[in-house]
């Protein structure tokens, strides 16, 4: 029997479904409108391109792992992977997780334990967006300019140290700017380095709720997609590219203002981010616990 703290009525269930697609929906329908227009977004194709979770399912609401929910309306999710009928009503079942994945699970278990456990580093000031256009005639986002010419950028680069902690960041550095980071992340090292103050560290919290979806319930799903939504506004903000054409002001870090408010404004998305790293770390846990009791004999696997 799935373990079950949390029990729906049709009508509760149906209440939490609508405030969860009324809180996303001023978000992403601005976006999707501007998708079927056919309008490059850079901050929201982001959060659909590297990030693979698509809006119709970010808008599906779902109750998550000890949660049961009443009527037939619940009941149709039982076509869906992950979920059982059970006497309090329709919950997802940790003995239907795949095998398979319990290594990755406890992958992404490790790394959050890990990240959230180290003193954050707020003094990156966003430079990986710079080194990613440093030395380079093929920007990533080239349908918008740039705020500030090459020269300035070269400059800024080699004038300020690099630290970049995260491998999905660094990945993207020119090879030119490569050699000017401090860190030299790679796959393998990433849970000797990643840290909690970094901004795509925190956002990266929406990819391991997402990933382990519907045990993950949808409302700490949105939680971590709308801390990364404004993170990424940051991230874009900071950058060489000029954002103002999508309502972004420029946070210029090549100035101490610009960094000042940067380092502030990274560290209280360290503050939101730490306390849903624990309640993603949480619901984890409990899944890996329950995953391995029901097929304790896996085969090791990275995320």
């Amino acid at each position: 029997m799935p373990p079950i703290h949390t029990t729906l009525t049709e009508a509760e269930a149906r209440e939490r479904a609508a405030a969860h697609e009324a809180r996303l929906r001023p978000v992403l329908d601005p976006y999707l409108a501007a998708r079927r227009r056919g309008v490059k977004q850079p901050v929201m194709d982001f959060l659909f391109e590297y990030y693979t979770f698509r809006p119709g399912r970010l808008l599906r609401w779902r109750p998550g792992l000890g949660i049961a929910v009443q009527g037939d309306e619940a009941r149709r999710w039982l076509r869906e992977p992950g979920f059982v009928e059970t006497p309090e009503g329709v919950t997802v079942d940790p003995a239907r997780f795949p095998a398979h994945r319990i290594p990755s699970l406890r992958w992404v278990v490790t790394l959050l334990e890990r990240t959230a456990a180290r003193r954050p580093h707020l003094g990156c000031y966003g430079l990986h967006e710079w080194a990613m256009l440093y030395r380079t005639a093929c920007p990533r986002h080239a349908h918008v300019p740039l705020r500030v010419k090459p020269e300035a950028l070269a400059r800024l680069v080699e004038s300020h140290p690099i630290t970049c902690t995260h491998f999905d960041a660094f990945r993207f550095f020119t090879e030119a700017a490569r050699p000017l980071n401090r860190f030299q992340p790679t796959r393998e090292t990433i849970h000797e380095l990643e840290q909690p103050g970094c901004l795509h560290a925190n956002m990266d919290l929406y990819r391991w709720a997402y990933k382990f979806y519907p045990w993950v319930g949808s409302d700490l799903i949105a939680d971590a997609f709308l801390l990364a939504y404004r993170i990424r506004m940051l991230d874009m903000q900071a950058s060489p590219y000029d954002l103002r054409a999508y309502g972004l002001e420029p946070i210029p870090i090549e100035t101490p203002e610009g960094r000042r408010h940067y380092r502030q404004r990274q560290a209280q998305f360290y503050q939101e981010a730490q306390p849903l790293r624990q309640r993603l770390l949480q619901t984890l846990r409990t899944l890996l616990e329950l995953a391995v009791i029901n097929a304790p004999e896996t085969t090791e696997r990275v995320a």
